[in-house]
């Protein structure tokens, strides 16, 4: 399967992840998968790459979040029913052994390579922060109606999978997020409503928490027609510049935990 994981690297402590912006289905796949473009881009995070186009560094996944889901446990990465993929069904016959071994075989690169990027900045700097930026929807049901605002924030910010060595920096992003612009107003963000982390966190936090935190990010797609696909640009671009304002904040509490971190010894 040709690899669809695009690692861009920059000089910074933090990474940003758009982990199911992809839509890509590999071409040994595409005549047995039932989804319309449509249904399949209602679920995925269509334009979580662009809201990352910032300088620091970045993983971008192509593929398809149906073809397999990077952030999902390594044996429920495939969705293999209805229940796996909120009620729809992905595939017209069931897939055969070594096509899911290959899928799987691209689930277990993509972790091998966020490994690499890790430790790489382990060496370098001594800590990281991961944003992992995803988005949500909030007209599921039809295209008319919109899931309750009080159980569905604007920005859900995912942290339940870190220790609380990294309440600073979980502080820091949402004050940040919170006090800038989006769309003409302040947006509405909270902690662990909605999401709070999945297993790409979990993953990270479970091995690295020494060393860095993964602030999970979840935006409502207020900024698209989630059922056609249109985009709100001037809405998209706010929420870029408003988590590439939060990138300088973040690095100086990290730069003040670390520094806090060596007097202590």
């Amino acid at each position: 399967m040709e690899s669809k994981i695009h690692i861009y690297r920059a000089k910074s402590p933090i990474i940003a992840t758009a982990i199911h912006d992809g839509h890509s289905i590999a071409p040994s796949l595409r005549s047995n998968m039932l989804l319309s473009e449509h249904e399949r881009m209602r679920e995925e995070d269509p334009y979580t790459a662009e809201i990352i186009n910032f300088p620091v560094n970045r993983i971008v996944v192509d593929n398809s979040r149906f073809m397999v889901d990077l952030n999902r446990p390594r044996d429920r990465a495939i969705y293999r029913s209805p229940n796996d993929a909120w009620g729809l069904a992905v595939w017209a016959t069931k897939l055969t052994q070594e096509q899911e071994e290959e899928i799987l075989t691209f689930y277990d690169t993509f972790y091998l390579e966020v490994k690499k990027v890790l430790l790489d900045l382990i060496q370098s700097y001594g800590y990281f922060i991961v944003l992992d930026v995803h988005s949500y929807n909030h007209r599921r049901k039809d295209p008319y109606i919109e899931a309750i605002s009080s159980e569905n924030p604007e920005i859900n910010i995912g942290t339940a999978n870190n220790i609380s060595k990294w309440r600073p920096i979980i502080d820091t992003f949402i004050d940040s997020l919170s006090k800038t612009t989006i769309d003409d107003h302040f947006p509405d963000v909270r902690e662990n409503i909605k999401f709070k982390g999945g297993t790409f966190s979990n993953w990270i936090c479970s091995q690295y928490s020494k060393f860095g935190c993964v602030l999970s990010v979840e935006f409502k797609k207020t900024f698209m027609d989630e059922w056609t696909g249109r985009v709100n640009i001037s809405h998209l671009m706010d929420i870029q510049r408003a988590l590439q304002a939060s990138i300088l904040p973040l690095e100086t509490e990290l730069k003040k935990l670390y520094q806090t971190a060596s007097t202590d010894k």
